[in-house]
């Protein structure tokens, strides 16, 4: 039998601009927007009422943490109903904690605790919200890869933004102001996703609406089909590391340095220029096919180590600005092939339920590094806490590049020939070829 070389192509092709994806599109870099102003607030606020950057860390490791322990059983959830609703709720309820921060800095009347637990219940909301999106981009896209690239830039576009915006509202106006801002963002998110029309789920992807006890099945099941892919649980594994050695302990100090050594406006510029940097990231992921995208993501995550190490070596805004927009260059880049790797490689039934243990593996370690950064900083110096995470910068995509099932992974789309009418699955296998 001559073999059938021709290549499967979706039955039905979604452009990726269209006007639900142009909703999703506003709705995702409005909710950006807001969260990029947040450190600013929290870092400018917390040290004006008497506060240090443990205070910082704390209050930013408090939604780390609920977000990070509870994201699993939001994909759960996800998958049993309508994500959607889910995703309209948790900003609401992110409009009201975020009011509640407002007033008590218009008031005055800052307690960390306060802090730490709106942080809380808002990374409880945003566990609920998270699992959505990754379903959602597949959804409303055949061309996965332009959708992320393109929310990505929308994304980028909003970190641009946010933080100068946030500089100027702590510089003239207050702390409170950036955080009313803030929850004006989830209700223009909330609006958007209301005017959104997803296309229906197909009949084996259906919401189930099982007892308790298929609620913890679909728990397992979940745990089964990340645990079967080495590439996934791989990067997770590399990630936690990543997150307590480097991103968890940059957050909070990059923010309260340039602060306290130059003031929240020159925060503003440095994280503008991270911003900036995620802008070329997503352009470049938007005209960039790597075959192995994986591998092309992790040796773009070089260029990250830069921004710690221009921070702690304190070597002037300029700088630390170029360093910034580097590291933004890299994540972006990274960000979009990761995600694309795991919307395209999973089914549609689990792919709710992958992306949340991907999502709490990814963070798990985060709030461990914010909480730990201010204790280490006070032993060896912000400065020198800056400059290991640079080094550990350097030594993730080493580890990320060093796994074979990382490295040689074979993008989805990627021609396949067929031997046989039939032949081909709806997905490839989840493991390649070394």
């Amino acid at each position: 039998m001559v073999a059938d070389t021709r290549v499967r192509r979706p039955a039905k092709e979604r452009p990726v601009w269209s006007r639900d994806f142009g909703l999703f599109f506003v709705a995702r870099a409005v909710a950006r927007l807001g969260d990029t102003m947040l450190p600013v607030a929290l870092a400018a606020g917390l040290l004006q009422h008497g506060y240090g950057a443990g205070a910082v860390g704390l209050a930013m490791a408090a939604t780390a943490a609920a977000f990070a322990g509870l994201v699993v059983f939001g994909g759960v959830i996800a998958d049993r109903f309508s994500t959607r609703k889910l995703m309209i709720g948790a900003d609401l309820v992110r409009l009201g904690t975020q009011s509640v921060a407002a007033a008590l800095f218009y008031s005055g009347h800052v307690v960390l605790w306060q802090i730490c637990a709106i942080g809380f219940a808002n990374g409880v909301a945003g566990a609920v919200f998270q699992p959505g999106v990754a379903s959602t981009v597949p959804r409303l896209a055949s061309d996965v890869q332009g959708a992320n690239g393109a929310i990505r830039i929308a994304e980028s576009a909003a970190q641009l933004a946010g933080p100068a915006a946030a500089g100027l509202l702590v510089g003239f106006a207050s702390p409170g102001g950036v955080f009313a801002a803030h929850a004006a963002t989830y209700a223009i998110s909330a609006l958007c996703l209301l005017l959104l029309r997803l296309p229906p789920l197909t009949p084996g992807n259906a919401a189930n609406h099982g007892g308790s006890g298929a609620f913890r099945a679909d728990l397992a099941e979940g745990w089964r089909e990340f645990r079967s892919r080495t590439w996934l649980w791989g990067v997770i594994a590399v990630w936690c590391v990543y997150m307590i050695a480097v991103w968890g302990p940059t957050v909070p100090l990059v923010a309260t340095e340039v602060v306290q050594q130059h003031g929240p406006r020159a925060y503003g510029l440095v994280n503008s220029a991270l911003g900036a940097g995620t802008v070329v990231g997503g352009l470049l992921a938007l005209r960039l096919r790597p075959r192995r995208m994986l591998r092309a993501g992790a040796i773009s995550l070089f260029a990250f180590a830069g921004f710690p190490a221009a921070v702690g070596a304190g070597l002037g805004v300029p700088l630390m600005a170029a360093g910034a927009a580097a590291a933004g260059a890299g994540m972006s880049f990274w960000g979009v092939m990761w995600a694309t790797s795991v919307q395209t490689q999973v089914q549609p039934d689990v792919l709710n339920r992958i992306h949340a243990y991907d999502v709490a593996g990814s963070l798990a370690m985060m709030p461990v590094g914010q909480a730990l950064a201010g204790p280490a900083a006070g032993v060896l110096g912000a400065g020198h806490v800056l400059l290991v995470s640079g080094a550990m910068s350097l030594a993730i995509p080493v580890a990320l590049l060093a796994v074979p099932a990382i490295r040689n992974l074979i993008r989805a789309d990627a021609p396949k020939p067929i031997s046989a009418p039939g032949a081909l699955r709806e997905r490839p296998c989840a493991e390649p070829t070394a």
